[in-house]
C-alpha cells in the first residue's frame, strides 16, 4: 500500500511538472472560484466553542445567517468515534450509519435523514474548510435517539449515545430558558451589537496603513474589457478612470468583505475639498486578518472575471459566489431570532 501510494505520489508530482505555467494558473483559479462558491463563516471560533453540560462542539454564524456545528464536535457529543471516512460527505459516515440502522431509522424523520448525509461545506475564518449541521439538528437527533431508547429499541452498545443525547437535552432546556430571558432584558440585540462590534476589531485597523500596491493590473485589465472600456488607451493617454470604476470597485469587492465594513470604511475616511478619499479604504485594513481577506476576495474576483464573457455573466457568478452584505442589519436580526 505504501509503495501504490509513493507511485501515485510520484505520477501526481510529474503531472505538476509538466503542466505550462497557464495550466497552473487557471486550476488555481477555479480552485480559488470554486472555494468562494462556498458560505464563509462570520462570527465563531475553535476558542469559543457552544458549551453545553459537560459538551464543547465548535460553532459559527455564516454569512447567510445560519448557525452550524462543526460536524466533528457533534459526532464526538454524541458519544461516536469518528472514523477517517466521516471527515468527508460519504455514504459510509459514522453518524449515516447510525441513523440508517433498522433500530432508529424509523424515529429518524426522511428531511433530518437528508440533511445528515448532506452536510453544510463552508469556509473557516483561518480560510480553512469544514463540515457542519445547522444547530437545530442535533435536538432532532437526540429527540429521535431518546424515543428509540424509551421504546427499549437499541442495541446495549448504543445506549451510551442515549445517555449523551439526554445531557444534551438537558442542556437545550437550560439554553433556551437563557435565550428567553436574554430577549425579554433586551441582551439579545446588545449581544448583536457586540458581535458587530467584534467584526469591526478584526477588519478595520485603529491607524493608517503604509499604501502599497493592492489591486494589480489585471484586475483593472478585466474590469475594463468586461465594461468595453479601452483600458490600454486610458493608461497610455494617463486618463481619469471612469468615475464608475470607485463604485463598481465598492460593489464588487468593499460591499462583500463582511458586513458593515465598507459602511465603517466609508464613515472613518477622510475627504478633501472636492470630495475625493484622502486616502484608499485598504489602508484601514488590519493587517493580519482585514487586508489579508481583501487580497484573498480580489484573487477570487479576478479570477471570475478572467472566466466570464461578459459584464452580466460575471456579476452572476459574483453574485452566487460573493454576494453583497446588502441588508446587514437583517442578518444579525434574523441570527438572532434563529436563537
Amino acid at each position: 500500500m505504501q509503495e501504490e501510494k509513493s507511485m501515485q505520489s510520484l505520477g501526481g508530482d510529474a503531472r505538476a511538472k509538466s503542466l505550462t505555467e497557464d495550466q497552473r494558473k487557471e486550476i488555481a483559479q477555479k480552485a480559488a472560484a470554486a472555494r468562494w462558491k462556498l458560505p464563509r463563516a462570520v462570527c465563531g471560533s475553535d476558542e469559543n466553542p457552544l458549551k453545553i453540560g459537560e459538551f464543547e462542539i465548535p460553532c459559527y454564524v455564516l454569512d447567510n445567517g445560519k448557525r452550524v456545528l462543526v460536524k466533528a464536535g457533534m459526532v464526538s457529543a454524541l458519544g461516536m468515534k469518528e472514523g477517517s471516512a466521516s471527515r468527508s460527505i460519504v455514504e459510509g459516515d459514522r453518524l449515516v450509519k447510525f441513523i440508517s440502522g433498522k433500530r432508529i431509522s424509523p424515529y429518524v424523520s426522511n428531511d433530518l435523514a437528508d440533511m445528515i448525509k448532506s452536510p453544510l461545506r463552508f469556509v473557516l475564518p483561518s480560510g480553512g474548510i469544514a463540515y457542519g449541521y445547522e444547530a437545530t439538528i442535533l435536538a432532532d437527533i437526540c429527540a429521535a435517539v431518546i424515543e428509540a431508547a424509551d421504546e427499549d429499541k437499541l442495541q446495549r452498545q448504543q445506549l451510551h449515545i442515549a445517555k449523551k443525547c439526554k445531557i444534551l437535552s438537558r442542556g437545550f432546556i437550560k439554553v433556551g430558558i437563557i435565550a428567553l430571558v436574554d430577549e425579554a432584558t433586551g441582551w439579545q440585540k446588545l449581544r448583536a451589537k457586540r458581535a458587530l462590534h467584534e467584526i469591526l476589531e478584526q477588519f478595520i485597523a485603529k491607524d493608517l496603513r503604509a499604501w502599497v500596491m493592492t489591486f494589480q493590473d489585471d484586475f483593472y485589465e478585466e474590469l475594463f474589457r468586461l465594461r468595453d472600456w479601452d483600458y490600454i488607451s486610458s493608461i497610455k493617454n494617463n486618463k481619469r478612470r471612469p468615475v464608475l470604476v470607485g463604485k463598481i470597485t465598492n460593489n464588487i469587492v468593499y460591499d462583500r468583505l463582511a458586513p458593515f465594513v465598507k459602511d465603517h470604511l466609508k464613515k472613518i475616511t477622510p475627504r478633501d475639498s472636492k470630495g475625493r478619499l484622502k486616502h484608499k479604504y485598504h489602508q484601514r485594513l488590519t493587517e493580519n486578518i482585514g487586508y489579508r481577506k481583501l487580497l484573498e476576495h480580489l484573487a477570487a474576483v479576478t479570477a471570475l472575471m478572467k472566466a466570464s464573457d461578459n459584464w452580466i455573466q460575471f456579476k452572476r457568478s459574483l453574485d452566487r459566489a460573493l454576494p453583497r452584505y446588502t441588508d446587514q442589519t437583517d442578518l444579525f436580526q434574523k441570527g438572532e431570532a434563529q436563537s
